[in-house]
């Protein structure tokens, strides 16, 4: 099933999401849901909170980012996971830039600064428990969905006027006036409690 992903502006990206729990029900088949949303919109990563659920877990494929960090050791080709209940442990290193976009910010590519290594502790789809170092650009995948699991956008880590020149762009597409090749959901859809 491929859900709408929902736009800047939605309730559902600001809010933390909450732990999944062990008996939490269809939890394989919602994470194939995930996959089959993250590839129909041509990501490489999918929060949760970016479907509309406030729970957290969120998949990665890295393979389509193969080859565009020079310098990065570990390779994206095949790197394909499914973290659930992550907990961040360190950020560490020297902060970096990179241009980084967001499904539910179509069109907006800014540079962000994170810091180059992290260690996360975190399910596997098992319900494994594992704690991993990551570096270079998968440390920065993890960091971005990470975020949305916190209620963060990456547009809130750009600074200065680089912000203020994006603010018309973010107010059209939380406003619904912007389209895009995958299906959306607009905070103008959401209805009121």
């Amino acid at each position: 099933m491929i859900y709408d992903i929902v736009a800047f502006g939605h309730p559902a990206l600001r809010k933390r999401a909450e732990d999944i729990p062990a008996d939490y029900p269809e939890l394989e088949e919602f994470i194939e849901d995930m996959y089959e949303t993250m590839y129909n919109a041509k990501g490489v990563g999918l929060a949760a909170p970016q479907i509309g659920k406030s729970i957290r877990i969120f998949v990665v494929d890295g393979s389509p980012m193969e080859g565009m960090l020079e310098d990065d050791p570990t390779p994206m080709e095949g790197w394909k996971k499914v973290f659930i209940n992550p907990k961040m442990l360190e950020e560490t290193g020297e902060e970096w830039g990179w241009d980084e976009g967001c499904l539910s910010i179509p069109d907006v590519i800014e540079e962000v600064y994170r810091e180059e290594e992290i260690l996360l502790r975190y399910e596997d789809e098992n319900r494994v428990v594992h704690e991993e170092r990551f570096t270079g650009l998968k440390a920065r995948i993890i960091q971005h969905e990470y975020d949305h699991l916190e209620g963060v956008l990456f547009t809130d880590h750009v600074k200065g006027i680089r912000k203020q020149l994006i603010k018309s762009r973010l107010l059209k597409i939380s406003k619904g006036k912007y389209t895009t090749f995958y299906p959306m959901s607009y905070a103008s859809n959401v209805k009121q409690k």
